[in-house]
């Protein structure tokens, strides 16, 4: 007899699960793991975290876990006992860990052993209440709880990203919002139940929770979870031609190339056959450059589908499944999704060839900065989502030309808050100021980089390395600088602000060797 928990469950994600109860849903390094077994171990989960209650009401549960089922069942349970998911990376330092409790609230951190030796010292310190994971796969005291409905309009999920101010703020999603987000994609990038999707992507992002997970869940496919990504051991499984989906951020396609040339003819000519037998490979996160889109292409035979989105939005902009997929641009807009291009004033541009701000409108956009009201207002205009990101529309397809704001980068796959860092290395005791600014890189998209004047009468700086060593506690790999110039002054503009533009030019040197975030 089904689990009463999983036959009364309203949610949506939940309900296409039991349809397929019986395929594979998670391969991860502890085996496989059927849709039913997640399901039970969901139900379960979320038995332990309602305890006496019948219903979380949108409360925010934080959880770490490591990419395979026990990510899911977590997930899923969170959302079963009617809660909000707040997902943490292993790889943030204490300090962004820290701030992202306070700020969401969460009374309640669910994690794997790992996570408990990082996020004990925090728990105690905040008062939070630290649960296992094996533990709460227990359950709690009833062998058949009954767990609430939850209505598509509540509050599913937040996601930390950096904005503008420095610091990083909470996107709260429905699941409804999410729902629609998944729903587009499947239906434009034809996920289906045979699919084997090979997810390498961080789990506490759009990208890897949503486009890669969710979607192969959704499809009743089977979602192969590598503990992190490493190009040898993704080569290993394209190889097989097992592989149906691959998504990607540029700089995994940059390492992967790098791999496959660095192999023998004998061993290039394996992996790529393996590779070519993939229906679909996806690059996103951060611009792709048209070399490397050229290059994958002789590598492999595949035509990387470069897409457009962000935490708020979802995905916005797609290169198409079947049809012409352009090197550069990000395509257009997705099912269910409207895009214009705005002037300064905020009026849309109604002609082609004439570039403006992004703004979107769609059933998949978030409800909210978690407990900021006056930035959720101000990030839309009437309906419209303003993105902050400057396009131009060239032939019917979207290519993007980078961020209105000069204190966003993006490197590596990740949006990066210039101000943030500035903040975190104004704590050295060597600078008395600083600026950080992206410059275009062939391997990150942009490599971070910061300009320092010394204290005077201060301790001495010797340089990138001592810097890094010491941002390391603060400040998460892939946000560290990976350039440095100790400058006497910084460039400023005639109302006082650092001319940015400027700055950028002491910065021409290629990425140093030894930059690769841990």
């Amino acid at each position: 007899m089904r689990d009463r928990a999983y036959a009364e469950a309203s949610l949506a994600v939940v309900q296409r699960a039991a349809a397929f109860e019986g395929r594979i849903a998670a391969v991860d390094s502890r085996g496989t793991h059927p849709y039913g077994n997640l399901l039970g171990a969901s139900a379960r989960v979320a038995a332990a975290l309602l305890e006496d209650r019948s219903d979380l009401l949108e409360e925010p549960i934080a959880f770490m876990a490591s990419p395979g089922a026990d990510y899911v069942a977590v997930l899923w349970g969170v959302w079963r006992a009617g809660g909000m998911a707040v997902p943490l990376c292993a790889d943030h330092p204490m300090p962004e860990l820290e701030h992202v409790l306070q700020d969401s609230g969460a009374g309640t951190i669910v994690c794997d052993g790992a996570g408990e030796r990082k996020l004990r010292p925090i728990a105690d310190r905040l008062g939070r209440l630290l649960l296992r994971i094996e533990e709460a796969k227990r359950g709690g005291r009833s062998s058949r709880p009954r767990l609430p409905d939850v209505e598509p309009f509540r509050r599913a999920l937040i996601l930390y990203t950096s904005g503008t101010t420095g610091r990083p703020k909470g996107v709260v999603s429905s699941h409804a919002g999410l729902e629609a987000q998944i729903q587009s994609l499947v239906g434009a990038w034809g996920w289906r139940p045979e699919d084997r999707m090979l997810h390498a992507l961080p789990l506490h992002h759009t990208h890897g929770i949503v486009n890669a997970l969710l979607c192969a869940l959704w499809s009743g496919a089977t979602c192969e979870m590598l503990p992190r990504f490493d190009a040898e051991l993704v080569w290993s499984r394209l190889a097989t031609g097992e592989v149906s989906v691959f998504m990607g951020v540029p700089t995994m396609y940059v390492k992967l190339i790098s791999h496959w040339d660095r192999s023998s003819s004998r061993e290039r000519t394996a992996l790529s056959r393996g590779a070519g037998r993939a229906r679909l490979m996806v690059s996103g996160s951060a611009a792709l450059p048209v070399a490397v889109f050229q290059r994958w292409q002789e590598i492999t035979g595949h035509e990387l589908l470069e897409r457009y989105g962000m935490t708020e939005i979802g995905m916005a902009l797609s290169n198409p499944l079947h049809g012409e997929r352009r090197a550069g641009t990000v395509g257009q807009p997705l099912p269910g999704v409207r895009v214009r291009l705005v002037d300064e004033e905020g009026c849309p541009i109604p002609e082609a060839g004439r570039s403006g701000r992004i703004q979107v409108r769609g059933p998949g956009l978030f409800l909210e900065y978690w407990k900021r009201l006056e930035e959720t207002r101000a990030a839309y205009q009437d309906a419209w989502f303003d993105t902050g990101d400057e396009a131009v529309l060239e032939d019917g397809y979207y290519r993007i030309l980078g961020r209105t704001s000069v204190d966003i980068m993006k490197s590596g796959g990740y949006k990066i808050s210039a101000l943030e860092i500035e903040d975190a290395l104004r704590e050295h005791p060597a600078v008395e100021d600083c600026a950080v600014v992206g410059v275009p890189d062939p391997v990150w998209g942009e490599r971070v980089c910061a300009a320092v004047v010394t204290r005077p009468g201060g301790p001495s700086l010797s340089g990138l390395e001592e810097l890094r060593e010491w941002a390391g506690q603060r400040l998460a790999a892939y946000k560290m600088p990976r350039d440095l110039r100790i400058v006497p002054a910084l460039p400023l503009n005639t109302v006082g602000k650092v001319a940015k533009s400027e700055l950028r030019g002491l910065f021409t040197s290629p990425s140093p060797p030894d930059a690769s975030p841990s």
